[in-house]
C-alpha cells in the first residue's frame, strides 16, 4: 500500500501542531514554508482536519490553526482513513477481470488492509512523538 502525499502531509502537519505550545496557532503560510508544500495544499488538509473537528480553525486577523484535541486522542489509524480517497491495494471492480468472480486474491488484499489498518489504529499522533520531542522541537525550534 502507498499513502499519498495529502496524507503524509497530514500527518506532518499534526506532529508540528502537537508541538506547539498551548495557545498558538500555526498559520498556513508558516507551515506551507515549513514542509516545502504549496499553500493550496495546506489549505485543502486545514480545511479537511477542521471539517472533521481534528483541528479549529480561525480566520481574520490573529486567526490560524491549532489541535482541537490532544495528541493522545488523535488516532493514526482513523486519520489515514480520513485523509486517504480510497485504501484499496488493486481495483478490481473498474477494470474488466475475467477471473474476478472466482478470484482469492481481492479477499486476501483486503485481509491485508485490514490487517494495515489495524495496526495504524494502536498508535496515536502522542505515539509518533514519543521519545524523540525534544528533537523535533529543535527541528522547528525557528518557528516555534
Amino acid at each position: 500500500m502507498h499513502l499519498t502525499r495529502h496524507t503524509d502531509y497530514g500527518i506532518r502537519i499534526l506532529i508540528y501542531l502537537a508541538l506547539l505550545p498551548k495557545n498558538k496557532k500555526a498559520s498556513i503560510d508558516t507551515v506551507s514554508a515549513l514542509y516545502d508544500i504549496s499553500r493550496n495544499n495546506v489549505n485543502k488538509i486545514v480545511h479537511q482536519l477542521g471539517k472533521a473537528e481534528i483541528i479549529e480553525t480561525q480566520r481574520g486577523k490573529g486567526g490560524g490553526f491549532y489541535l482541537k484535541l490532544s495528541p493522545e486522542e488523535i488516532n493514526i489509524g482513523d486519520m489515514i482513513v480520513l485523509m486517504e480517497n480510497s485504501l484499496a491495494i488493486v481495483d478490481c471492480e473498474t477494470q474488466k477481470c475475467r477471473i474476478l468472480p472466482s478470484c482469492k486474491f481481492k479477499s486476501v488484499l483486503n485481509e491485508a488492509k485490514k490487517a494495515f489498518i489495524n495496526t495504524l489504529n494502536e498508535y496515536t499522533l502522542a505515539d509518533l512523538m514519543e521519545d524523540s520531542r525534544d528533537d523535533l522541537i529543535n527541528i522547528f525550534e525557528l518557528s516555534l
